[in-house]
């Protein structure tokens, strides 16, 4: 199995000054879900090199398991530092694609081109598609047989309830839950920052952070029933 994840480049929170980056949960334990399944994991992002990390998810009440294995992990610090970019990487085959959330990829892989066609590609093929919390936000320009390729598809995705609860409602590019409902996707929730994964067909979305294992396990599932 190889397993392409890709993180956001994208570091600013929009005109806050603030940081943002992608959220170290929602790369970590699907990293270690592939990983321990004896998955090949490839790492890309769009400019290349090491992703930014959203400071609040290195907070130390954002710790998880996973990111404590990762932290104390030399290799996998060491392939996050060197991301291949994502117009190269994106040539390769993959059994699945991956795409962790943390709000960075609503201003740059919502919009990459590379992105769009991997995730095209990758879904025409029947192959996994798995994005968590805002990952599902590189839906917002991608097609399948000439309609939004969410459309009629049971997605799930960070809900206006927990944008509002983490105050970025303003402030981000648009909100996943409004944007996937405009495309046409059936979309549902559990309360907010509860764990809540959808699978429908080859596509996997997860709701927050806290569904991040449950998410990477259902595109092992989707691999797994392949094999």
């Amino acid at each position: 199995m190889k397993i392409l994840m890709v993180l956001t480049s994208h570091d600013q929170l929009g005109n806050t000054g603030r940081k943002t980056g992608f959220w170290l949960e929602e790369f970590a334990a699907p990293y270690y879900v592939f990983k321990d399944a004896g998955a090949d994991v490839v790492l890309a992002s769009p400019k290349g090199g090491q992703p930014p990390l959203d400071p609040k998810s290195d907070a130390p009440d954002a710790q998880t398991e996973a990111t404590r294995r990762f932290r104390a992990d030399a290799k996998a610090t060491a392939a996050l530092a060197g991301t291949l970019p994502l117009a190269e990487a994106a040539r390769a085959p993959y059994d699945a694609v991956f795409y962790p959330g943390g709000h960075g990829p609503l201003w740059d892989l919502a919009e990459d081109k590379a992105s769009i066609e991997l995730i095209e590609r990758t879904y025409a093929a029947g192959k996994p598609v798995g994005a968590v919390c805002h990952g599902p936000g590189v839906f917002r320009h991608t097609r399948h047989k000439g309609e939004p390729l969410v459309k009629g598809l049971r997605v799930t995705g960070f809900t206006n309830g927990e944008e509002a609860a983490v105050g970025l409602t303003d402030v981000v590019p648009f909100l996943v839950e409004d944007m996937l409902k405009e495309h046409g996707a059936e979309y549902s929730k559990k309360p907010d920052f509860q764990p809540y994964a959808v699978t429908d067909g080859n596509l996997v979305t997860g709701q927050n952070p806290a569904s991040s294992v449950e998410a990477a396990k259902a595109v092992l599932a989707l691999l797994r029933a392949e094999g």
